[in-house]
């Protein structure tokens, strides 16, 4: 192996050891509290060294938040799968949503801190760019063969996503803590609500 190939390996390492800290500082602390003077300390090494491989906290919150989407796309696809209707695969996205959102709760968090990404960074981050067309295609589906073919595709989405992202956010905050029965009432009528307005 030749000296530049060494230096991109050593990089593409040391990259990776800033992300798994940063990771478990996360998974430690929260999301608001990782500073890259922590990342620093865990790694053993300076803050400029952090500084040659990311801008800032952010960027590197920002390659999370990708990690984050690309294992919630994996539930999704998977969720997708094993539905048959149109009607179903919302149904069954809806649950693998929810079920991620608790079960991986850190990245949640870290994935959705200042809420709803933006329709400009949808654009440009494939990972949510993946996420958006995975939902949307039932989506058109449901359109397709319901009563209001020029109802927009983007609205529901967002919809969609908005209600999902409030309900596990409510019960994320404790306030509707023990209530696993009624949380699923709510959330299956939401769903039912939701896919009969594409219907009618």
């Amino acid at each position: 192996m030749g000296i530049a190939e060494r230096k991109k390996r050593h990089k593409e390492e040391l990259r990776s050891s800033i992300l798994e800290a940063a990771w478990e500082l996360v998974v430690q602390d929260g999301w608001q509290a990782l500073s890259i003077r922590k990342i620093a300390e865990v790694i053993e090494y300076s803050v400029p060294v952090i500084y040659d491989h990311f801008a800032n906290k952010e960027a590197i919150l920002l390659e999370l938040t990708k990690q984050g989407f690309q294992h919630l796309n994996q539930e999704l696809i998977k969720a997708k799968a094993g539905a048959g209707s149109y009607e179903k695969q919302v149904e069954a996205m809806a649950d693998a949503y929810w079920k991620f959102a608790f079960s991986q709760k850190a990245y949640y968090q870290v994935m959705y801190g200042l809420g709803i990404p933006s329709c400009e960074k949808v654009n440009q981050i494939n990972e949510l760019a993946t996420f958006s067309e995975l939902v949307l295609e039932p989506i058109h589906g449901l359109i397709a063969s319901g009563n209001s073919p020029d109802t927009d595709p983007f609205l529901k989405l967002h919809t969609f996503w908005s209600m999902l992202h409030g309900l596990v956010s409510i019960n994320m905050m404790g306030a509707e803590e023990g209530r696993e029965d009624m949380n699923q009432m709510v959330l299956k009528d939401f769903i039912r609500g939701f896919i009969s307005s594409m219907k009618a």
